[in-house]
C-alpha cells in the first residue's frame, strides 16, 4: 500500500511543479504569479479543492507523447471566497504556454457544468498562448465547447474573466462573453490577430501592448471593465467585485450590516452650480448618497461621459448609472449608451436594483455619431432600461432634455420612483435654443433682438426649466431637497424590495444589437 501511495504522491508533486522550476522562475521574473499561486491567493485559506490534477493530454503527434504533464496546463476546482462557493480555472503558462488542448478544455467544461448545477460564480484566470496547434481541430473544438457553456451560463451565474497573461485568437471570445473582464497592466494582452499578422495584412507597425494591452482595452475599445497594477491587485479586485454580486440569478446580493447614523447629507446641497452651463463631478453626488466609500466603478476609463458601477445603500448592493457633466456635458453618445446598456442588463440579470442619476442635455450631435449608429446604439440603453424588472429609481439633479430624458429611466419607460432636485430642468431642449425656435419671428422683428431673446429665454425657463411642470403631471413623484436624498432612496429601495413584474410571454426580445 505504501508503494502505491508513494506513486500517487509523486504524481501530485509533479503536477504542482507544472512545467518545471525553470519555467516557474521565468514566470516570476516577468512579474507574474503561477496558476497555483493565483488560486491560493483568490480562495479562502485551505478551501480549494482541485479537480482533474492527474489529467494528461492524448496527443501522440509531433513527439507530444514524450511531453506529458499532469494537469495538462490548467488548474481547476472549487472553494470559497469570503465564505461563498466559487469555481475557478487557472491556466498554467509554464505548461505548453498555457495552450488549450482537448483535455485542457474538458477540465474547464467540467467545472463550468458544476458551477451551473450548484448555482455558483465562475472565475477564469487566463494566461494562455492560445490553441495547442499540435492538436489541430480538437483544440478548436475545445474552445467552442467552452464558448457554448459561457452562453448557457450567461445570466444564470456571474462569470468573471481575469486576463493575467496573453489571450489571443479564439481564446478572446470566452472572456468577451463573460460578465466582467479584468486585465493586468503591462503583463497581459488580448487580440484576435497579433502584431505580426497586422503588419503583414495592413502594413501597420504596432506592439502587443499598443494593439491589445490593458490600457488600450480600458480606454479605446471598452473590452476590459477593470485594470489591475499586478496579479495581487487583480485578485483583490475580483474579490471586491464578488462582494456586490449574488451567487446566481435566483438569489439577491448579500446585505451587509451598516451603522446608519443621520441619513441627511448636507454636502449634497452645494454640489450643483447655479449656472446650468457649469460642470460638476457626479462622483461627488454618488459619494454623498451611498454608504461611505462603497462605490466600485466599472469601465472607469471608457466613455467617461457616463458612470456605471456598484455601491451599497443601507448595506444593500445597488447598480448606479449616472451622466457625468465633467465629460461632454454628460451627453449620451455611442460608447456611453453601450456601456450603460450592458451594465443595466447585468444588474437586471442578477437582481441588483438600479439607481439612475440624470444630468443629460441630450444626445451628442455630429456626423461621427450618426454614421456610427447613435440611433441603434442609443436605443440599446432605452431597451435595456425598459426591459429591466429590478427596482428602478431615478434622480434628476439638473438637466433632463429631449429624448435623453425619456431614455434615462423616465417614468414613461417603467421607472418605479422618480425624484428631482429643485435644480432640475426638464424640457424638450435648453431655454435659449427653444426660445430661438418658438419666438423666431418676434425676435427677428424686435428693435433689440438680443434683449427680446433674453426676455423670451427667461419666459421659457420659468415655464419649463424646472421640475414642477413634470411633478404636476406625475412624471416626477417628488421634488426633494438634496440633503434628504440618501434617506429617501434608502426608504424607497426598501419599499421596492419585493417588487414583482410579469413580462409578456416570449422566447426573448430582439435588442437592437
Amino acid at each position: 500500500m505504501k508503494e502505491k501511495q508513494d506513486i500517487l504522491k509523486k504524481k501530485i508533486e509533479a503536477a504542482y511543479l507544472g512545467g518545471g522550476q525553470t519555467r516557474i522562475d521565468k514566470q516570476h521574473e516577468k512579474g507574474k504569479l503561477t496558476a497555483r499561486e493565483r488560486v491560493q491567493l483568490l480562495m479562502d485559506e485551505g478551501s480549494f479543492e482541485e479537480i482533474g490534477i492527474l489529467v494528461t493530454h492524448r496527443t501522440k503527434d509531433f513527439g507530444m507523447e514524450n511531453q506529458i504533464f499532469n494537469g495538462d496546463g490548467v488548474v481547476t476546482g472549487y472553494g470559497t471566497v469570503n465564505g461563498r462557493l466559487v469555481y475557478v480555472f487557472a491556466q498554467d503558462f509554464t505548461v505548453f504556454g498555457g495552450s488549450l488542448s482537448e483535455t485542457h478544455a474538458e477540465k474547464i467544461c467540467k467545472i463550468m457544468d458544476m458551477a451551473m448545477k450548484t448555482g455558483a460564480p465562475l472565475i477564469g484566470l487566463n494566461d494562455s498562448g492560445g490553441a495547442r496547434i499540435q492538436e489541430g481541430v480538437r483544440s478548436l473544438g475545445g474552445y467552442a465547447d467552452i464558448f457554448y457553456r459561457n452562453v448557457m451560463a450567461s445570466g444564470v451565474i456571474p462569470q468573471i474573466s481575469a486576463i493575467m497573461g496573453p489571450c489571443a485568437g479564439g481564446a478572446v471570445y470566452s472572456p468577451a462573453i463573460t460578465d466582467f473582464t479584468i486585465m493586468v497592466e503591462k503583463t497581459s494582452y488580448m487580440f484576435v490577430t497579433g502584431p505580426n499578422v497586422v503588419k503583414t495584412v495592413t502594413n501597420e507597425e504596432v506592439t502587443s501592448e499598443e494593439l491589445g494591452g490593458a490600457s488600450t482595452h480600458s480606454t479605446k475599445s471598452g473590452v476590459t471593465h477593470l485594470t489591475a497594477g499586478n496579479d495581487l491587485d487583480c485578485i483583490r479586485k475580483i474579490k471586491q467585485l464578488l462582494s456586490y454580486l449574488p451567487q446566481n440569478c435566483e438569489e439577491k446580493p448579500m446585505k451587509y450590516e451598516v451603522e446608519l447614523d443621520t441619513e441627511y447629507r448636507e454636502e449634497l446641497e452645494s454640489i450643483v452650480p447655479d449656472s446650468a452651463n457649469k460642470p460638476y463631478d457626479m462622483h461627488e453626488v454618488i459619494q454623498g448618497i451611498i454608504d461611505r466609500d462603497s462605490f466600485f466603478e466599472i469601465h472607469k476609463n471608457y466613455a467617461d461621459n457616463i458612470l456605471v458601477g456598484f455601491a451599497r445603500l443601507g448595506g444593500r448592493s445597488i447598480g448606479i448609472v449616472a451622466n457625468q457633466p465633467m465629460s461632454l456635458a454628460g451627453c449620451l453618445d455611442v460608447d456611453s449608451s453601450k456601456k450603460a446598456a450592458r451594465f443595466t442588463r447585468f444588474c437586471d440579470c442578477f437582481n441588483i436594483p438600479l439607481l439612475v442619476l440624470v444630468d443629460v442635455p441630450g444626445f451628442l450631435p455630429g456626423t461621427d455619431q450618426e454614421w456610427n449608429a447613435i440611433i441603434t446604439n442609443g436605443a440599446k440603453l432605452l431597451y435595456a432600461l425598459s426591459e429591466a424588472t429590478v427596482p428602478r429609481i431615478s434622480l434628476i439633479t439638473r438637466k433632463a432634455y429631449g429624448g435623453a430624458y425619456d431614455v434615462m429611466n423616465s417614468k414613461h419607460i417603467g421607472a418605479d420612483m422618480n425624484y428631482a432636485w429643485p435644480s432640475a430642468e426638464i424640457a424638450v431642449m435648453g431655454a435659449k435654443g427653444a426660445s430661438e425656435i418658438i419666438f423666431r419671428k418676434e425676435i427677428k422683428s424686435s428693435d433689440d433682438p438680443q434683449a427680446t431673446l433674453k426676455e423670451k429665454e427667461q419666459e421659457y425657463a420659468n415655464l419649463f426649466a424646472n421640475p414642477y411642470s413634470a411633478a404636476q403631471r406625475g412624471f416626477i413623484d417628488e421634488v426633494i431637497l438634496p440633503k434628504n436624498t440618501r434617506r429617501k432612496l434608502i426608504k424607497a429601495f426598501s419599499m421596492l424590495e419585493n417588487k414583482a413584474v410579469k413580462i409578456p410571454k416570449k422566447k426573448h426580445g430582439n435588442i437592437p444589437l
